[in-house]
C-alpha cells in the first residue's frame, strides 16, 4: 500500500479518530505506533465494534482495545511469502516491520491478489532436440510433451500469462510446426506469440539474434523445460533496482557422496567425513536482460547463455544473481518428466 501511513494513529487516539481514520483510507484496520514509529498493535474495525458492544465510549483510547500481538511480516519477505502468510491466518492487512519493529509499510491482500500488466517480454527458448527424452521426443518437441492435462509450454506461457505478462517470442527449430499449430499468436491464451524461426540450432542465447526489434525495457529469456512456481515480477524489479545488466536465477543444490570420504596426509588418516553433502549454487534457466545486452549476441551462430554471461563480464557489464524458492523443475531426464506428471494437479492445478 503506498499511502500507508495515512493508516497510522498513537496509542492516545480515541476509537471516534481511529474510526474516521478507516473510514477515510477505506482499510480496515490502523496502525498504532509509539513516536519512534515502533509497532505498538493493530486496530481492526472489528476491534472497534467489540470494543463499543462491551461497554467502552468512542472516547477510549486505541490501546485499551488493540490487538497487541499483531502478525507482521519483514522486510524483505517476498510477496508469495506474504500472500501465503495472509491465505494461511485469514488476514487482509499486515504491517511490514523491520528487525527494530519499526514500522515500514503496510501488505494490503488486494495489492497481492491484482494481476500487474507487464510490458516486457518473454522469449522462451523452444527449439531444443530434447535428446535425454529419446524416446518421447522423436515424434513431439519436448515442449509439447503433455505434463498433466496439456503440453509442458502451454504451463509455462499461462504461468507468465497468470502474473501479466503477454508479449511472447518462442524460438523454434526441432517440429517447429507442431508448436506453431497449437499456440498459433495466442490469441486463445490472450497473450501476444511471435516465433524466433532458427534455420540452425542456435543454443540458449543464439536466437536472440533474431528479434526483430530491439526492446526498450528488461525481458525475461527462459528454457522451455522448466516447471516452476516463482514471481517474475519480483525478479524484473530486482533487476532494474540493482542496476545490472543480466540476472540470472539461482537454485541451492545439495549432493550427497554415497561413501565415507578419507582426508589423508602423506597416507596418514587425518579424518572420516561419512557421506557428506555438498552444497551448490547452481543455474535455474531463467534470465532478466536489459536490451544493450543484444549487442554482444553475434548474429545467426550458436550462442549459449553462459557465452552471453562472459562476454558480459569482459565487457564489465554487471550481472548479479536472483535466489529462486518454492518449486522448481528442470525436465531433462525420463525421471524428471514422471516426477512431473505426478506432481502437475498438486502444483499448477
Amino acid at each position: 500500500m503506498k499511502d500507508w501511513e495515512s493508516t497510522i494513529v498513537g496509542p492516545h487516539a480515541t476509537l471516534r479518530e481511529a474510526m474516521e481514520t478507516i473510514d477515510r483510507t477505506g482499510i480496515q484496520a490502523v496502525l498504532v505506533v509509539d513516536t519512534r514509529r515502533r509497532l505498538l498493535g493493530v486496530l481492526t474495525d472489528g476491534d472497534t465494534r467489540r470494543g463499543l458492544l462491551s461497554g467502552l465510549g468512542m472516547s477510549t483510547e486505541v490501546k485499551r482495545v488493540m490487538h497487541s500481538t499483531p502478525t507482521c511480516v519483514n522486510v524483505g519477505d517476498s510477496p508469495n511469502s506474504i500472500l501465503g502468510i495472509m491465505r494461511s491466518t485469514g488476514l487482509h492487512h499486515l504491517p511490514i516491520v523491520d528487525a527494530d519493529r519499526t514500522v515500514v509499510g503496510l501488505a494490503v491482500i488486494n495489492d497481492y491478489l491484482a494481476t500487474p500488466h507487464r510490458d516486457n517480454w518473454v522469449v522462451i527458448m523452444a527449439g531444443g532436440l530434447g535428446s535425454r527424452l529419446q524416446e518421447l521426443t522423436r515424434d513431439v518437441p519436448k515442449p509439447m510433451l503433455n505434463v498433466g492435462t496439456r503440453p509442458l509450454l502451454e504451463t509455462i506461457i499461462r504461468s507468465y500469462a497468470d502474473q501479466g505478462f503477454h508479449r511472447f517470442y518462442l524460438a523454434v527449430n526441432y517440429k517447429a510446426e507442431q508448436i506453431e499449430a497449437h499456440f498459433g499468436d495466442g490469441h486463445a491464451l490472450g497473450v501476444d506469440i511471435r516465433y524466433l524461426r532458427e534455420e540452425q540450432r542456435m543454443g540458449t542465447a543464439g536466437a536472440l539474434s533474431l528479434l526483430p526489434e530491439r526492446p526498450t525495457s528488461p525481458f525475461i529469456v527462459t528454457n522451455a523445460d522448466l516447471l516452476t512456481k516463482q514471481n517474475y515480477g519480483v525478479m524484473i524489479d530486482g533487476h532494474v533496482e540493482s542496476g545490472a545488466q543480466a540476472t540470472m536465477a539461482v537454485r541451492h543444490y545439495e549432493m550427497q557422496v554415497p561413501f565415507g570420504v578419507v582426508r589423508a596426509n602423506d597416507d596418514i588418516i587425518e579424518c572420516i567425513e561419512e557421506k557428506p553433502v555438498q552444497h551448490f549454487v547452481v543455474n535455474a534457466g531463467i534470465y532478466v536482460l536489459s536490451p544493450q545486452t543484444l549487442d554482444l549476441v553475434p548474429r545467426d551462430q550458436f550462442f549459449d547463455m553462459p557465452n552471453l554471461l562472459g562476454s558480459m563480464l569482459q565487457a564489465n557489464m554487471m550481472a548479479r544473481t536472483h535466489q529462486i524458492d518454492g518449486y522448481w523443475l528442470d525436465i531433462g531426464r525420463m525421471p524428471d518428466y514422471e516426477r512431473a506428471n505426478l506432481e502437475f494437479h498438486e502444483v499448477f492445478q
